[in-house]
């Protein structure tokens, strides 16, 4: 009986949970029907937004902007649902009330003045009402809030409250704890009589528009959170913070605040205080004498990056026994890289000292510290700091650890992550590291990121890299000195995203296996050895960007990308690759970087190549590419934000090689988001240039030079009015140069040298007065400043296209008309003597006997004469 009642139980278990799986899924008759109701209230019966509310769906929690919990409607999401063009919107509470359980609401941006019953969900705890109201309704929104008795978060963020005393109209929310108003205009009474909400605790003030009321500060002396980054402070707003007793967290970033405002003992009274930010102003070292910082000492996050601190660190720091984290990045301070001013912290977990001057002390003592840290950075900008310092030696709970730049000049700290089995961040960037890589003696399965580029490693990458570290996510060994092959264990971590082994003396093939790493976003191999043919197929649909250029791999681009759907960057130049572009090309429809100079790829521009429309930079110069140039389309559409997780992939790591203005330079990190340009120079195009190019408006390099153009140049390059690169010399163009070319005002590098144009040059005004001789010359039809041709009265006609090919041949005849010519000429000759002989009998005598007299001359000569030569 025991054993079938746990079995039972068991079961009821299993039901149960299955149920609440299912739940969700559906919800209550009337609360579906509410949400239809409230959808025809958005002015969109038709399905034209939220197209998911229908009613023959009774799952309404699967609903989009929907969440649910237990079959019951838990949040609304309806944020910008509506089209603001319709007016102000009224919305009748009592379409809510069937939400009995509704804790959330979301109608940002839908221009809502006011309620309709003004009656809604007792349970309502919060309300997102940011920019939605106009000034003139503003009043009665904040009337009607009484419908939500229970609400305890409010975002009133981006609205116009002047003239309003919020105060007062907000005073029957006595359960709000929680008030937004960033961005939002007010004046000097709109926050009075905030003080006399019972249960405001927390008041975000952040950016607004104008200066920030000090009226009613006074009042609000319960806050225990208050953030007024980005305003303007007066004195009077300092006097009420001192009265705020309560409070434990304040937000001073970017305020402007400096040495000079009057802040003498501003912060004693503040004994609570726990969490200060101070960053992003222009605070000298003073502040800590002046607001008595030091005696903060409940404090645990002090915030005081980007200032003007100087000097070493403040010996009164010590006295700060509570704090956690301490940033004091982007000052002027001296701060040794044995951090043993802090040495007394005994809870410190965090310590940011980055872009300071970081130096190590003569005496590296061997003292332990009180702090057990979790996370230190003190990348600078390039600093020399000797040993790695001692009391890192002590240290057994890091988790992140940068030390990027500082000049130290050892071996690779493998001890470093055999003592802190819970590090995950490790950059060792531009150390001045040497020996070889030295691994751990052990696994190590939560270090997921490690940076060791720029240093002076030598010798093979460890076999065993992938058993030892099988934790990595991201792994950057460039510009060292590793040789060798890649390690085939690499291909055992089956979380790696990024993987960098630029600038290596790598060789042999690029393993096939690199293709199946299934979590690979991110791979660069340039600069290295590599040679052979390209690996057959990467079959991971993550791969974004790949960048093998300036190795020595050969053959044809196949198939070795076809199923990467996501590639937004490929770099394959600087090698030997041979064949075409692959005509499934416009599979890679988020390319934004195709670069494939400097090598031998022949043939067309496939059509599909120009399906590519995400498009912002095309580099094929330096191959044998043929055939006319397509109308092309370069992007316009805004660079896609990358996520944060992995910006470490998608911003700093990313870099090529490209020419402008003539130069060839290498470009890295986010400049490339603003980079557009087309390079197709020393090919072989032929036909006109396409004026749809004009319509490239956001274009900043165009390069078309050393090919076989013909035609004008179109008018349309006028449009061109970001482009700062324009190269389309030694070709066969003909006609006047477009004098609206003056209009591209950031124009830094122009040549339209080694044609046939004709006409006057353009204007000597604003920068084109600047350009020399050289951007004009070989245009034998061509006159005008800066050439010594002078323009006369008349001008010849615009001559015949002549050959000014790749090559600068001086001469003006056209190649392609003398060799037609000469072979038309030399058969009509042939033709004239055939119809004399054959007319005149005499002459045919005459004709064969000569031939017959020149071949026994030319037989017996041979004769005579062979045996001579054959001696020789």
């Amino acid at each position: 009986m025991g054993v079938f009642l746990q079995m039972l139980t068991v079961l009821l278990v299993i039901m149960m949970v299955s149920l609440q799986g299912w739940l969700p899924l559906g919800c209550l008759d009337e609360e579906r029907i509410a949400l239809l109701q409230l959808k025809d209230s958005l002015n969109y019966p038709n399905g034209t937004s939220l197209p998911s509310w229908i009613k023959a769906d009774a799952h309404c929690c699967s609903w989009e902007r929907i969440e649910c919990s237990t079959g019951r409607v838990t949040e609304l999401h309806l944020e910008e649902t509506r089209n603001e063009e319709l007016g102000d919107w009224y919305l009748n509470a009592s379409l809510l009330l069937p939400f009995q359980e509704l804790k959330a609401l979301n109608l940002r941006g839908n221009r809502l003045a006011g309620w309709v019953e003004k009656k809604g969900p007792s349970n309502l705890t919060t309300l997102y009402l940011h920019d939605i109201t106009t000034y003139e309704s503003s009043f009665q929104l904040l009337q009607s809030l009484g419908a939500f008795p229970s609400l305890m978060t409010l975002y009133l963020n981006k609205n116009d409250f002047r003239g309003r005393i919020l105060g007062d109209e907000l005073q029957n929310l006595s359960s709000l704890k929680s008030l937004y108003m960033d961005g939002c205009s007010l004046d000097e009474h709109s926050l009075q009589s905030l003080g006399a909400l019972p249960s405001l605790k927390n008041l975000l003030l952040r950016a607004l528009s104008g200066s920030v009321p000090s009226r009613g500060f006074l009042d609000l002396k319960n806050l225990e959170y208050l953030d007024l980054n980005l305003n303007t402070l007066n004195n009077s707003i300092f006097q009420a913070i001192r009265m705020m007793t309560f409070l434990k967290a304040l937000n001073l970033h970017g305020c402007k605040l400096d040495g000079r405002i009057p802040l003498a003992q501003g912060f004693l009274n503040l004994k609570n205080l726990e969490h200060l930010d101070l960053s992003s102003n222009t605070l000298d070292n003073s502040i800590f004498q002046t607001i008595g910082l030091c005696d903060l000492n409940h404090l645990q996050q002090l915030y005081m990056y980007d200032n003007d601190l100087s000097g070493f660190l403040p010996p009164c720091l010590a006295n700060l026994t509570s704090l956690q984290q301490l940033d004091l990045s982007f000052n002027h301070l001296k701060i040794p890289m044995s951090l043993s001013p802090l040495y007394n912290l005994s809870k410190l977990k965090y310590f940011i000292g980055s872009d300071n001057e970081i130096y190590a002390e003569e005496d590296d003592h061997s003292l332990s510290p009180k702090f057990q840290l979790e996370s230190i950075s003190l990348s600078n900008r390039g600093q020399g700091a000797g040993a790695f310092p001692k009391f890192l030696y002590h240290q057994f709970s890091l988790q992140s650890f940068d030390l990027t730049n500082i000049q130290i000049k050892g071996e690779f700290p493998n001890w470093l992550i055999e003592n802190n089995t819970h590090l995950h961040d490790l950059s060792l960037e531009n150390c001045s590291l040497l020996g070889p890589f030295l691994l751990p003696k052990n696994s190590h399965v939560n270090l997921s990121f490690l940076s060791i580029s720029m240093n002076y490693f030598q010798g093979q990458i460890p076999l065993e890299i992938g058993a030892r570290l099988p934790g990595l996510e991201v792994l950057f060994m460039s510009s060292n000195g590793f040789n060798g092959s890649i390690p085939f264990s690499l291909g055992n971590i089956s979380s790696l995203k990024g993987l960098d082994l630029s600038n290596n003396s790598l060789q042999g093939q690029i393993p096939g296996w690199i293709g199946n790493m299934s979590s690979l976003e991110f791979l660069n191999l340039s600069g290295n050895n590599f040679s052979g043919r390209l690996p057959p197929r990467f079959d991971t649909s993550n791969l974004r960007y790949v960048y093998l250029s300036r190795n020595k791999l050969q053959g044809p681009i196949a198939m070795t990308f076809y199923n990467s759907f996501e590639m937004f960057a490929l770099d394959l130049s600087h090698n030997n690759l041979t064949g075409s572009i692959p005509k499934w090309i416009d599979r890679l429809s988020n390319l934004r970087f195709l670069l494939l100079s400097y090598n031998n790829l022949e043939g067309e521009i496939p059509i599909r190549l120009c399906r590519l429309d995400q498009l912002t930079l095309i580099d094929l110069s330096h191959n044998h590419f043929s055939g006319n140039i397509l109308s092309w389309m370069i992007s316009s559409h805004p660079f896609p934000q990358q996520y944060d997780s992995n910006d470490y992939l998608s911003s700093s790591q990313q870099s090529f090689e490209f020419t402008t203005k003539n130069v060839s330079l290498s470009y890295r990190g986010s400049i490339i988001q603003y980079f557009t340009g087309i390079d197709f120079s020393c090919n072989n195009f032929i036909g006109e240039i396409p004026p749809e190019i004009g319509n490239l408006s956001m274009i900043k390099v165009l390069n078309l030079s050393h090919n076989s153009l013909t035609g004008p140049i179109p008018p349309t390059f006028s449009n061109l009015k970001e482009i700062e690169s324009l190269d389309l010399s030694y070709n066969k163009l003909d006609g006047e140069i477009p004098p609206q070319l003056i209009e591209l005002f950031f124009l830094e590098f122009f040549s339209v040298a080694h044609n046939n144009l004709s006409g006057k040059t353009l204007a000597r005004v604003a920068q084109f007065a600047t350009f020399e001789e050289s951007c004009y010359k070989d245009n034998p039809f061509l006159c005008g400043e800066p050439l010594l041709k002078i323009c006369g009265a008349t001008m010849p006609p615009s001559p015949t296209p002549t050959s000014t090919n790749n090559e600068d041949d001086g001469g003006f005849i056209d190649m392609e008309v003398f060799y037609v010519t000469f072979g038309v000429a030399y058969i009509m000759v042939l033709l004239v003597i055939s119809a004399i002989l054959y007319i005149n009998p005499y002459w045919r005598r005459a004709w064969f006997h000569f031939i017959e007299v020149s071949i026994n001359n030319c037989y017996y000569f041979l004769v005579d004469n062979l045996p001579i030569l054959s001696k020789f």
